[in-house]
């Protein structure tokens, strides 16, 4: 039984009104009529199943691709019904700290209330990340007050950096960031990054207040150190006097800092007794974790969400180079409205998604050398390595370079958790000299005739940039210079011409060492006048 004879009526009348419906040929002849065998084809083919088409990621697969970082493992729900709430509202229901009111509150009301742009430029920037921050006070049991700290520290501005370079939303200082376990190197800094110093800024907090045992101390300790406080403290306790905030002796930093902090709640509390406006701040996280699994450019990453680049690093402003490492970052934070499309593209994408990759320099060499290695220019990798002028890139190091269509892998864990920049001055070598001092020897004429800066002779001597030799001191000087010559005494006497000129000091004879035998591991040599000896070694 062929093809026809098996079809069952229903699809055969299905396929002859299709063949009726079609328009009849001009020229029969031109058109003969098809054999059996085509036939049968036509209906194979039109009771063949359709090509499978790859569906885009349903709703549900994205939402396993977001993640909020409060709660791990739970279902993000976009549509929450409580996502509309007021997030105001919760921050003032969670007050605890006892109130101040003294006249460095005042004087903080006063400054803010005069700058109504900067507090609202200031409640903007926090609102994308005061939902967070006040979940993770909330958990720990904390006053609701220390989610508006960054108020304080930094104005929500993520990529800070104080004059101390104290740096990111909390300001952490580079020792402090690293004894909570923020990584610093040359892929990230993890001071500015939202998450990890939110986290490490409460864990110090809380660390603060087991130790004082009072929240405005903790706070000071937040500001001027530990350390400081408790001594401020003992002081106090030795003199017989109260130990509170208000009672130790500060510096005027710290005793205006918890009264910022009171000002901010108060403006939060009753905004329109300051004539301020509070941005309206939803009651949801404003932004989502969505996890990373390659590395991928930043550029591209931006894309993905339709933001713009500097959006983009608003949210993960901890990345330092333009490329992000899936091995040392498992995910990026986007705002709630925009990290399904992230997620949504990155499902969808299968090509490359780095161009960039890291490289172990093998030998100490010139960034000309490096950037010939890995097909680039020169300036383009002192740019992105941010390597100045007359430097040695030392062996080592981590370089960030062009990924070539060869390099299938990404960055390893291990280097990008260790790699590291080391760099050397392009220089010949420095040779170490010993000299003792004359009686006119001072840091600034040392440094001028052997052609250094008088700060480094300063430095190598643990002197002051002024400071006069005594003499017979050891002196030490670096240099690849020989020192520059200076004029001889004289060495015969003249006669007198005027008596005037018999007030002079006499001429003094210049006694030179004799050059001693050859050391293994120095040698002295002779400087110029005064019969100085010179001990010259190899620099270490």
């Amino acid at each position: 039984m062929n093809l026809i004879h098996r079809l069952t009526p229903l699809a055969l009348a299905t396929l002859l009104a299709a063949c009726a419906a079609t328009t009849a040929p001009v020229n029969e002849a031109a058109n003969p009529a098809p054999t059996p065998e085509q036939t049968a084809a036509v209906v194979q083919a039109a009771l063949a199943p359709p090509p499978v088409v790859a569906p885009p990621p349903t709703r549900d697969v994205v939402a396993g691709l977001l993640e909020d970082n409060l709660r791990p493992g739970e279902k993000i729900d976009l549509d929450a019904p409580d996502a509309s709430a007021d997030l105001w509202v919760r921050v003032r229901g969670g007050f605890q700290l006892p109130d101040l009111d003294d006249d460095w509150v005042r004087k903080a009301e006063a400054w803010y209330s005069a700058r109504p742009d900067y507090v609202e430029r200031m409640t903007t920037r926090g609102s994308r990340y005061l939902f967070h921050i006040l979940e993770e006070v909330e958990k720990r049991g904390m006053p609701s007050e220390l989610a508006l700290l960054p108020f304080i520290e930094s104005a929500f501005v993520t990529h800070a950096v104080s004059t101390a370079k104290a740096t990111g939303m909390w300001q952490f200082m580079p020792a402090t960031g690293r004894d909570f376990d923020l990584k610093q190197n040359i892929f990230r800094d993890d001071r500015r990054d939202v998450l990890a110093s939110t986290r490490a800024a409460l864990d110090y907090l809380g660390r603060l207040y087991k130790m004082f045992g009072d929240w405005h101390l903790a706070l000071a300790a937040y500001n001027w150190g530990p350390g400081n406080v408790q001594k401020a403290v003992a002081r106090n306790q030795r003199l017989g006097l109260p130990t509170d905030y208000a009672s130790l002796k500060i510096p005027d930093e710290t005793r205006y800092y918890v009264p910022k902090l009171q000002a901010v709640k108060n403006i939060v509390f009753a905004p329109d007794r300051y004539a301020l406006t509070l941005p309206p701040v939803a009651n949801h996280p404003y932004f989502l974790s969505v996890k990373i699994e390659r590395d991928i450019d930043v550029s591209l990453a931006a894309q993905f969400a339709g933001i713009s680049l500097e959006t983009f690093q608003q949210f993960n402003p901890q990345m330092n180079k333009p490329v992000i490492l899936a091995a040392a970052t498992q995910q990026v934070l986007l705002p709630y409205d925009q990290a399904s499309a992230f997620a949504e593209s990155l499902a969808r994408h299968t090509g490359p998604m780095a161009s960039w990759t890291a490289w172990v320099v093998p030998k100490t060499m010139s960034p000309g050398e490096a950037a010939k290695r890995n097909g680039t220019s020169e300036v383009l990798l002192r740019e992105i390595n941010k390597i100045p002028p007359k430097m040695l890139v030392k062996a080592g190091s981590t370089l960030l370079v062009p990924r070539g269509e060869h390099v299938h892998a990404d960055v390893s864990e291990r280097l990008a958790d260790t790699a590291a920049l080391n760099l050397a001055p392009d220089a010949p070598p420095l040779r170490r000299l010993t000299l003792k001092a004359g009686k006119a020897d001072t840091v600034a004429a040392v440094a001028a005739r052997y052609k250094v800066k008088a700060e480094q002779v300063a430095q190598w001597n643990k002197v002051g940039n002024g400071a006069r030799f005594k003499p017979g001191q050891s002196i030490v000087v670096y240099t690849a210079n020989t020192p520059a010559k200076r004029s001889e005494p004289a060495t015969k006497t003249r006669p007198v011409a005027k008596a005037s000129m018999a007030k002079a000091a006499p001429a003094k004879v210049v006694r030179v060492a004799a050059k001693p035998p050859a050391a293994k591991a120095a040698k002295t040599v002779k400087a110029a006048g005064n019969g100085r000896n010179v001990m010259a070694a190899a620099a270490p």
